[in-house]
């Protein structure tokens, strides 16, 4: 390994006189087109691979081993961790983290400040906002009931997804394509995410539970840990789930601890709270502010607190079968 100012496949001296004088460091092992732009300050380290017109600003950090496809740019004090890669054409701003093994689609923005932590997977066509933390490893609490898993599966996001700024989205988690995460959205560990699911800004998705196809989860919403939300479920503002029963007394809780089940094409109001372990029935339309104590009746409306059954849903407003 040895110190030099521009390692490149041809002679570039003449292109780039400014960065003569400039301090960089590149690996001689290092694959560096001579249409690459490097800035003050970089360190390029062995056996990394840059495409053809990569953009590296002042002070990036490339690790070994890693990737950046063609066209990819990096803002200032960027760092790539050993071995992840990046498709072609992204944009990638100021003080971004790329963990180690990370796979960065084609074609995908990222904010400044954001965190993608080592083995997360993310489709092409993505936006990431400023802060957000994508792919991080759980710590939990000594007394919760979910305990510190270290062999947790990578994150892996399809295409075409937005996460929103401040999000933080947890290692152990698959989304679908077209994913939509808002600004401060928290998705835990071991969920499975469809595709077009929206999760809105604030909304809280905790560890263990699967959402359908084209749900919506609007902002401030709470999904509360094991429970099942089928495909085309709306939740409007600041639904409450829950499931436990004991309220975090007894050793009884342990094999207790249930979320509700929200079947295909339900409806819950702004502000419902449902209790643990019940089964919202397709089509259900829960009014907002009810208390859902039971089980509820495919295509009934249900109001009040507690929840009683007030009258059918119209069938204009039903879903057309698949």
């Amino acid at each position: 390994m040895s110190d030099q100012y521009i390692k490149a496949d041809q002679p570039i001296e003449a292109e780039r006189p400014a960065y003569q004088s400039a301090p960089v460091y590149i690996d001689t092992t290092a694959t560096i087109p001579a249409s690459v732009k490097v800035s003050p300050f970089c360190v390029i380290q062995a056996h990394v691979t840059l495409g053809d017109q990569v953009t590296l600003g002042v002070g990036c950090v490339i690790e070994e081993g890693a990737v950046i496809g063609a066209g990819t740019s990096l803002g200032h004090h960027v760092t790539v961790a050993a071995g992840a890669i990046l498709g072609e054409g992204c944009q990638i701003a100021a003080h971004v983290s790329i963990g180690s093994e990370a796979r960065i689609g084609a074609r995908t923005r990222i904010g400044e400040h954001a965190a993608i932590y080592p083995r997360a997977v993310l489709g092409e066509e993505g936006f990431i906002g400023s802060s957000a933390s994508v792919g991080r490893f759980p710590k939990a609490a000594a007394t919760s009931t979910v305990k510190a898993q270290t062999d947790l599966s990578p994150l892996k996001m399809g295409n075409g997804y937005t996460i929103g700024c401040s999000a933080v989205l947890y290692a152990g988690t698959t989304y679908g394509e077209q994913a939509f995460l808002g600004d401060g959205a928290l998705v835990r560990e071991r969920c499975t995410i469809g595709k077009n699911v929206v999760i809105g800004s604030g909304a809280a998705v905790e560890n263990d539970t699967r959402i359908g196809d084209y749900t919506k989860i609007q902002t401030g919403s709470y999904i509360t840990a094991y429970m099942e939300l089928e495909e085309r479920v709306f939740i409007a503002p600041m639904v409450t789930t829950t499931n436990d029963n004991y309220m975090g007394r007894t050793e009884k809780r342990f094999k207790s601890i249930k979320g509700p089940t929200i079947c295909r094409g339900a409806r819950i109001g702004g502000g419902s709270i449902l209790l643990p372990g019940i089964r919202v029935a397709p089509e259900t339309f829960v009014a907002a502010g009810a208390l859902v104590t039971k089980d509820t009746g495919a295509k009934r409306v249900v109001k009040g607190f507690p929840a009683k059954e007030l009258r059918e849903v119209p069938e204009e407003e039903l879903l057309q079968e698949e």
